[in-house]
């Protein structure tokens, strides 16, 4: 909103320092630090109000230290998540930008899903909440709203670089760099990481079995698109089990991502590193530096000892804006690596069951490969103090993180 109002001042009164909002680190700095100042300041107040709402967390004994000091400690705090994101990007961000739109979209929608599975566990007594098939349906859902978006959308193009001869000598000699680029263009490519032609189209999925048939690529892409939301979202939730791991390690994943948002919405830094350049995409920006803010600020009352949970308010969104900004910069395949904190948490809940089923088959008695999962609490049961286990893992995710950036270069 203030974009538009700025825009206006500045080309109809010439108002000074009104063309600094057309600067998208301008605005990135202002959206995070007012995204900050909320959720630490107005923070206080949502947690005191669900604290008055009776609003607390019930602890099942799982036999681990500290934990039934947990209980009755206020959940559902994700809201303070959710505002302190939303109310920078409607303030400061380009509303009709197809990127801000799938975030919003994404923001609320999973928002939603993870609100009623918290009502419903605190309200309702319900410990199980919303029925799985429900959350999956969102889930899914969501993802084929994504994906149609990002396919269909006008805006959602990229441009490739001219390789030739008179392009290599004008890169030498010319300071118009969008000359080296090609006219945009609907592309369903996206990147693999330490590959040196690391360029990945869809439609090859689809190709064998004639041109004909690469319109309908689509609907492998949009497939894609619905496992990547849902494992992710499903990872950061299964990650969010002690204090502040899932929004310590959620806010260095996404600031690596906005690394990749500036990178490849910035048509010179593109023509550097030589990665695709994805126009319109820079705005990413702004929504990646409010939700950093936002994680950051809940970390106040979020680290050990909390005084506050985000609940499957804060999780589940957590882990849909995260799949949906991996997908926009086209960086899905380096997940594995960037989110590598979700991903082994949901390994070793997979491995832990799969492995149980299979000895109770065998043997006629479980067996288990972790002395419990998600595998913080393994490290939990070997006696290792929560707050220990957050700050390692957050080292590990920094490792992940700077390890997904430097794949820019190496391939």
């Amino acid at each position: 909103m203030l974009y538009y109002l700025f825009e206006f001042l500045e080309k109809h009164y010439e108002l000074a320092g009104a063309g600094l909002f057309q600067y998208i680190s301008f605005r990135s700095a202002l959206a995070f630090v007012f995204s900050l100042l909320f959720s630490t300041i107005f923070g206080r107040r949502i947690i005191d109000k669900l604290r008055s709402l009776q609003i607390g967390e019930s602890v099942r004994d799982l036999g681990l230290e500290g934990q039934k000091e947990k209980a009755g400690t206020p959940t559902m705090g994700g809201i303070i998540i959710i505002l302190a994101t939303l109310l920078p990007v409607l303030l400061v961000a380009k509303l009709d930008n197809i990127y801000i739109i799938i975030l919003l979209v994404t923001t609320l929608w999973m928002g939603l899903i993870g609100f009623l599975d918290d009502y419903i566990k605190v309200f309702k007594k319900d410990k199980d909440g919303l029925k799985g098939r429900f959350k999956i349906l969102g889930q899914v859902s969501l993802g084929i709203f994504v994906g149609c978006m990002l396919y269909f959308s006008p805006q959602v193009v990229v441009k490739e670089k001219i390789e030739s001869a008179q392009v290599v000598q004008a890169d030498l000699q010319t300071t118009n760099v969008s000359e080296l680029f090609g006219k945009e263009q609907k592309s369903l490519k996206t990147t693999i990481p330490f590959v040196k032609n690391n360029e990945f189209d869809y439609s090859v999925f689809v190709t064998w079995l004639g041109e004909d048939f690469k319109k309908y690529s689509w609907i492998i892409f949009v497939f894609i698109v619905v496992f990547i939301i849902t494992g992710v979202s499903n990872g950061a939730n299964l990650t969010d089990g002690i204090d502040g791991l899932a929004a310590g390690s959620s806010a260095i994943i996404v600031t690596a991502l906005g690394v990749f948002a500036w990178i490849s919405g910035n048509i010179i830094f593109s023509n550097y590193l030589n990665v695709m350049y994805i126009p319109y995409s820079g705005e990413m920006t702004i929504f990646i530096s409010a939700f950093v803010g936002g994680l950051v600020g809940f970390l106040w009352y979020n680290t050990y000892p909390a005084q506050v949970f985000m609940g499957d308010t804060g999780s589940l969104t957590i882990g849909g804006i995260i799949a949906v900004l991996a997908i926009s910069v086209r960086k899905e395949f380096l997940l594995p690596i960037l989110a590598g904190i979700f991903f082994a948490e949901t390994l070793s809940v997979m491995l832990q069951v799969s492995y149980f089923k299979y000895t109770r088959k065998k043997y006629g008695e479980g067996r288990r490969i972790f002395l419990m999962s998600p595998l913080h609490h393994h490290f939990q049961k070997k006696g290792y103090h929560e707050s220990k286990i957050v700050a390692r893992f957050w080292i590990i995710g920094i490792m992940l993180a700077v390890l997904s950036i430097i794949t820019l270069k190496v391939r």
